[in-house]
Protein backbone atom coordinates (compact mmCIF):
# COMPACT_ATOMS: atom_id res chain seq x y z
CA UNK A 1 0.00 0.00 0.00
CA UNK A 2 3.12 2.31 0.68
CA UNK A 3 4.88 2.31 -2.99
CA UNK A 4 3.18 -0.06 -5.34
CA UNK A 5 0.19 2.78 -5.88
CA UNK A 6 -0.03 6.41 -7.25
CA UNK A 7 -1.44 9.33 -4.77
CA UNK A 8 -4.83 8.61 -6.97
CA UNK A 9 -4.74 5.09 -5.86
CA UNK A 10 -3.79 3.36 -9.16
CA UNK A 11 -1.29 1.11 -9.10
CA UNK A 12 2.24 0.11 -10.72
CA UNK A 13 2.99 -2.85 -12.39
CA UNK A 14 6.52 -3.01 -10.30
CA UNK A 15 7.99 -1.63 -7.37
CA UNK A 16 11.46 -1.24 -7.48
CA UNK A 17 13.49 -2.05 -4.43
CA UNK A 18 16.85 -1.19 -3.57
CA UNK A 19 18.79 -4.60 -3.25
CA UNK A 20 20.69 -3.73 -0.95
CA UNK A 21 18.58 -1.34 1.64
CA UNK A 22 15.40 -2.20 0.62
CA UNK A 23 14.67 1.19 -0.06
CA UNK A 24 11.53 2.32 -2.46
CA UNK A 25 13.17 3.42 -5.41
CA UNK A 26 10.53 3.71 -8.29
CA UNK A 27 7.35 2.40 -9.62
CA UNK A 28 7.01 1.29 -13.07
CA UNK A 29 4.63 -0.13 -15.37
CA UNK A 30 6.08 -2.19 -18.22
CA UNK A 31 3.07 -3.78 -19.96
CA UNK A 32 1.04 -0.84 -19.56
CA UNK A 33 0.63 2.29 -21.25
CA UNK A 34 3.31 4.63 -19.37
CA UNK A 35 4.46 4.57 -15.53
CA UNK A 36 1.82 6.72 -14.21
CA UNK A 37 -1.41 5.38 -16.05
CA UNK A 38 -3.66 2.43 -14.82
CA UNK A 39 -2.49 -0.44 -16.61
CA UNK A 40 -6.18 -2.40 -16.67
CA UNK A 41 -4.48 -5.51 -15.38
CA UNK A 42 -2.69 -4.38 -12.56
CA UNK A 43 -4.96 -2.82 -11.25
CA UNK A 44 -7.31 -5.81 -11.05
CA UNK A 45 -4.76 -7.88 -9.83
CA UNK A 46 -4.61 -5.36 -7.01
CA UNK A 47 -8.13 -5.41 -6.95
CA UNK A 48 -8.07 -8.81 -6.36
CA UNK A 49 -5.06 -9.18 -4.24
CA UNK A 50 -6.64 -7.00 -1.44
CA UNK A 51 -10.27 -8.92 -1.26
CA UNK A 52 -7.76 -11.78 -0.32
CA UNK A 53 -5.94 -10.04 2.08
CA UNK A 54 -8.73 -8.81 3.97
CA UNK A 55 -10.73 -12.10 3.84
CA UNK A 56 -7.47 -13.97 5.33
CA UNK A 57 -7.05 -11.34 7.86
CA UNK A 58 -10.49 -9.21 8.49
CA UNK A 59 -8.03 -6.08 9.03
CA UNK A 60 -9.61 -2.56 8.34
CA UNK A 61 -6.84 -1.31 6.86
CA UNK A 62 -7.52 -3.59 3.17
CA UNK A 63 -10.82 -2.92 3.23
CA UNK A 64 -10.56 0.46 3.30
CA UNK A 65 -7.73 0.63 0.89
CA UNK A 66 -9.84 -2.21 -1.51
CA UNK A 67 -12.66 0.54 -1.16
CA UNK A 68 -10.32 3.17 -2.71
CA UNK A 69 -8.53 0.84 -5.61
CA UNK A 70 -11.78 -0.08 -6.69
CA UNK A 71 -13.76 3.19 -6.66
CA UNK A 72 -11.14 4.63 -8.92
CA UNK A 73 -10.99 1.55 -11.31
CA UNK A 74 -14.70 1.60 -11.75
CA UNK A 75 -15.01 5.48 -12.21
CA UNK A 76 -12.90 5.03 -15.58
CA UNK A 77 -14.69 1.75 -17.05
CA UNK A 78 -16.38 2.46 -20.77
CA UNK A 79 -20.15 1.84 -20.93
CA UNK A 80 -19.78 -1.94 -21.12
CA UNK A 81 -17.53 -2.14 -17.94
CA UNK A 82 -15.02 -4.18 -19.74
CA UNK A 83 -11.28 -1.80 -19.68
CA UNK A 84 -9.47 -0.56 -22.61
CA UNK A 85 -6.09 -2.47 -21.80
CA UNK A 86 -5.15 0.67 -20.19
CA UNK A 87 -7.30 2.98 -18.93
CA UNK A 88 -5.04 5.74 -20.52
CA UNK A 89 -4.38 4.06 -24.15
CA UNK A 90 -3.82 6.10 -26.37
CA UNK A 91 -6.52 5.98 -29.41
CA UNK A 92 -9.28 4.96 -26.61
CA UNK A 93 -12.05 4.51 -27.60
CA UNK A 94 -10.62 2.17 -30.55
CA UNK A 95 -7.74 0.82 -28.22
CA UNK A 96 -7.54 -2.63 -27.57
CA UNK A 97 -9.97 -4.39 -24.26
CA UNK A 98 -8.97 -6.66 -22.21
CA UNK A 99 -10.99 -8.97 -21.27
CA UNK A 100 -9.15 -10.65 -18.43
CA UNK A 101 -9.00 -7.18 -16.28
CA UNK A 102 -12.65 -7.37 -16.25
CA UNK A 103 -12.86 -10.94 -15.34
CA UNK A 104 -10.35 -11.05 -12.53
CA UNK A 105 -12.33 -7.53 -11.54
CA UNK A 106 -15.74 -9.45 -11.18
CA UNK A 107 -14.63 -12.19 -9.58
CA UNK A 108 -12.95 -10.09 -6.82
CA UNK A 109 -16.10 -7.76 -6.82
CA UNK A 110 -18.78 -10.30 -6.09
CA UNK A 111 -16.45 -11.58 -2.83
CA UNK A 112 -15.92 -7.75 -1.82
CA UNK A 113 -20.03 -7.05 -1.73
CA UNK A 114 -20.07 -9.07 0.88
CA UNK A 115 -17.82 -7.56 2.86
CA UNK A 116 -19.61 -4.33 2.45
CA UNK A 117 -22.73 -2.93 3.87
CA UNK A 118 -25.52 -1.51 2.50
CA UNK A 119 -25.39 0.53 -1.18
CA UNK A 120 -21.42 0.00 -1.40
CA UNK A 121 -21.94 -3.66 -1.43
CA UNK A 122 -24.51 -3.50 -3.59
CA UNK A 123 -23.01 -1.25 -5.70
CA UNK A 124 -20.12 -3.46 -6.36
CA UNK A 125 -22.25 -6.70 -6.90
CA UNK A 126 -24.18 -5.06 -9.99
CA UNK A 127 -20.83 -3.74 -11.55
CA UNK A 128 -19.66 -7.36 -11.14
CA UNK A 129 -22.76 -8.46 -13.05
CA UNK A 130 -22.40 -5.94 -15.65
CA UNK A 131 -19.32 -6.84 -16.39
CA UNK A 132 -20.33 -10.36 -16.79
CA UNK A 133 -23.44 -9.82 -18.39
CA UNK A 134 -21.10 -8.16 -21.28
CA UNK A 135 -18.17 -10.60 -20.81
CA UNK A 136 -21.43 -13.00 -21.59
CA UNK A 137 -22.44 -11.23 -24.54
CA UNK A 138 -21.73 -11.90 -28.06
CA UNK A 139 -19.31 -9.17 -28.46
CA UNK A 140 -16.46 -10.97 -26.02
CA UNK A 141 -17.65 -14.88 -26.33
CA UNK A 142 -15.39 -16.44 -28.80
CA UNK A 143 -18.01 -19.01 -30.01
CA UNK A 144 -16.43 -21.34 -32.50
CA UNK A 145 -13.85 -18.82 -33.63
CA UNK A 146 -11.41 -19.99 -30.92
CA UNK A 147 -10.81 -23.09 -28.57
CA UNK A 148 -11.57 -20.31 -25.64
CA UNK A 149 -14.64 -19.44 -24.28
CA UNK A 150 -13.71 -15.22 -24.51
CA UNK A 151 -12.09 -13.34 -26.63
CA UNK A 152 -10.56 -9.61 -26.44
CA UNK A 153 -7.98 -9.78 -23.78
CA UNK A 154 -4.32 -7.94 -23.87
CA UNK A 155 -1.57 -9.65 -22.96
CA UNK A 156 1.12 -7.14 -23.39
CA UNK A 157 0.66 -4.39 -25.32
CA UNK A 158 4.02 -2.40 -25.78
CA UNK A 159 6.01 -5.72 -26.77
CA UNK A 160 2.80 -6.24 -29.47
CA UNK A 161 2.07 -9.86 -27.46
CA UNK A 162 -1.17 -11.05 -27.42
CA UNK A 163 -3.59 -8.23 -28.49
CA UNK A 164 -7.04 -8.37 -28.88
CA UNK A 165 -6.48 -12.20 -27.90
CA UNK A 166 -8.21 -14.96 -26.18
CA UNK A 167 -6.24 -16.00 -22.95
CA UNK A 168 -6.47 -19.23 -20.89
CA UNK A 169 -6.44 -16.79 -17.30
CA UNK A 170 -9.35 -14.81 -18.50
CA UNK A 171 -11.46 -17.99 -19.28
CA UNK A 172 -10.05 -19.18 -15.93
CA UNK A 173 -11.44 -16.12 -14.14
CA UNK A 174 -14.82 -15.73 -16.16
CA UNK A 175 -15.94 -19.57 -15.23
CA UNK A 176 -14.87 -18.89 -11.32
CA UNK A 177 -16.71 -15.45 -11.24
CA UNK A 178 -19.58 -17.35 -12.75
CA UNK A 179 -19.65 -19.84 -10.54
CA UNK A 180 -19.22 -17.34 -7.57
CA UNK A 181 -22.29 -15.24 -8.48
CA UNK A 182 -24.33 -18.67 -8.74
CA UNK A 183 -23.42 -19.34 -5.49
CA UNK A 184 -23.98 -16.09 -4.20
CA UNK A 185 -27.41 -15.80 -5.57
CA UNK A 186 -28.01 -19.03 -4.42
CA UNK A 187 -26.99 -17.92 -0.58
CA UNK A 188 -24.16 -20.19 -0.70
CA UNK A 189 -20.47 -19.71 0.39
CA UNK A 190 -18.82 -17.80 -2.53
CA UNK A 191 -15.29 -18.17 -0.87
CA UNK A 192 -14.94 -22.20 -0.41
CA UNK A 193 -16.34 -24.85 -2.49
CA UNK A 194 -18.66 -26.78 0.67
Amino acid sequence: MENHFCEDYTSYHVAVYDIITGDFIKGVTHQGYADHTMWARSQAWAIYGYTLCYRETKDQKYLDFLEKITDVYLKGLPEDYIPYWDFNAPGIPDAPRDASAACVVALALLEASTYFPGEKGKKYKEAAVKMLGSLSSPAYQSGESKPAFLLHSTGHWPAGSEIDAAIIYADYYYIEALLRLKRLNEGRDITGWS
